[in-house]
């Protein structure tokens, strides 16, 4: 696994830089053979530390976590604890998704805008206004069921992610809900809402 550790407004000691070396990589091995590379960003955040960690572990699958405190150890510590809790929960499933998964067949390439964040002036805003595009990419959406998309949602730690449904082929959506349950969105239906079918 390619390990890389950056600091931001900080600078990583070779003891702290030592301490993420030798633990991030036996935490990931423990519950996934095979990861491919892994980030860790440190950053100081007023008085205290963040640690950002990114996990790539299979195609497609990414396991993030964050954690901060006054100490840049505990904060790592504290986002490597949620790494592992995530890979634990998900290790059968991880496993047996990376076995035999053709992915290439299994996405479609999209673009993806990303839209300038709303001015909050006096002046009314225009109901005729479009919202200005900032940056433009292609983005792919897999094909999963709704339980693996669950599970790419909670290892990323989004709030969101839109997926094409195994089971009928339509656009659909999980997402985080304010009350901590779990949403889920299927567009399978849409042409009957209009009377178009």
């Amino acid at each position: 696994m390619q390990l890389s550790v950056h600091g931001k407004q900080i600078d990583i000691g070779d003891a702290l830089r030592g301490h993420i070396e030798e633990n991030l990589p036996t935490i990931v091995t423990k519950y996934f053979e095979n990861p491919t590379d892994a980030h860790v960003t440190l950053t100081r955040e007023g008085k205290g530390f963040k640690a950002d960690i990114s996990v790539h572990v299979g195609k497609g699958i990414i396991v993030q976590s964050h954690a901060s405190s006054e100490d840049a150890y505990a904060a790592f510590d504290t986002a490597a604890v949620h790494v592992a809790k995530r890979l634990r929960r998900y290790k059968r499933r991880l496993r047996d998704h990376h076995r035999g998964r053709d992915a290439a067949a299994k996405s479609v390439e999209f673009q993806q805008f990303v839209l300038e964040t709303p001015l909050e002036a006096a002046e009314e805003p225009s109901t005729e206004a479009q919202p200005l595009i900032v940056a433009e990419m292609a983005t792919k959406v897999e094909r999963l069921t709704v339980s693996e998309a669950v599970m790419r949602m909670d290892l990323s730690g989004q709030p969101a992610l839109l997926f094409h449904n195994n089971a009928n082929g339509a656009i659909n959506l999980v997402y985080l809900r304010s009350d901590g349950n779990i949403g889920w969105i299927d567009t399978a239906g849409e042409s009957d809402i209009d009377g178009s079918s």
